[in-house]
């Protein structure tokens, strides 16, 4: 019988105390060092954890939380899919991204899929607070130069200007990205917890959806695209 872990023992976690939170990531000193800032403000509880988007939605429907914080990178369903399972299931429950991602790739993405706001890992800790009380608040989060970029891009949509990758699904856009970064097939295959047979399904997919010839143009323009995302 699978085990979902949970924090229920904390006596913050009764609904009437504070705002409840699972966090999903698949690396838990990760998640660790999360519950513990996440804590460090009274009103909020980490009252459960997964690693993975089909324990995620055990948790869930168990703890019934007013706040999911989700990673994009996971086992198996990735954490733009895991959104849309969440969003089907409860239509009202607040989701944040909280991903190592570049913003500019995937944080429209997830907002499209049900995500009500986006922070990368890399940013000031303090901002972790500041998105989960806003989304709280029913304001979306994005960073400063991220909501920019959205202007621009809803601009250039509107003007018939469509992104070559728009038609690439979440998992080709992600291994897009890290081919982009230099990554060879097996080492994508590890950091995304798939076959390398399957990350070659995909990329084969990306080259015929964006009309390149071969496995060194995908390459060529994953690097040209990141640089262009970047500049």
């Amino acid at each position: 019988m699978k085990r979902v872990r949970s924090a229920n023992k904390n006596p913050k976690c009764d609904p009437s105390r504070a705002k409840r939170i699972v966090i999903v990531d698949d690396h838990p000193l990760f998640r660790k060092g999360l519950e513990q800032l996440i804590h460090s403000n009274d009103g909020l509880a980490v009252c459960g954890e997964a690693g993975s988007a089909a324990e995620a939605m055990d948790v869930i429907r168990r703890i019934a939380p007013d706040l999911v914080i989700v990673d994009i990178s996971l086992p198996g369903a990735n954490g733009i899919e895991l959104i849309k399972n969440i969003r089907a299931e409860f239509s009202k429950l607040p989701i944040l991204v909280l991903s190592m991602h570049d913003e500019s790739l995937y944080a429209l993405r997830s907002l499209r899929a049900g995500a009500q706001g986006y922070v990368m890992k890399q940013e000031a800790l303090a901002n972790v607070l500041t998105a989960i009380q806003q989304v709280f608040d029913g304001r979306p989060y994005l960073s400063p130069a991220m909501s920019a970029k959205l202007i621009v891009s809803y601009a250039e949509a509107s003007d018939g200007k469509a992104a070559a990758t728009d038609n690439l699904s979440d998992r080709e856009l992600e291994i897009l990205e890290l081919i982009g970064k230099g990554r060879e097939v097996r080492e994508i295959a590890k950091e995304l917890h798939l076959s390398p047979k399957t990350v070659e399904t995909h990329r084969a997919h990306i080259k015929e959806k964006l009309n390149l010839a071969n496995a060194r143009q995908v390459t060529r323009f994953a690097v040209q695209w990141l640089d262009a995302r970047s500049a």
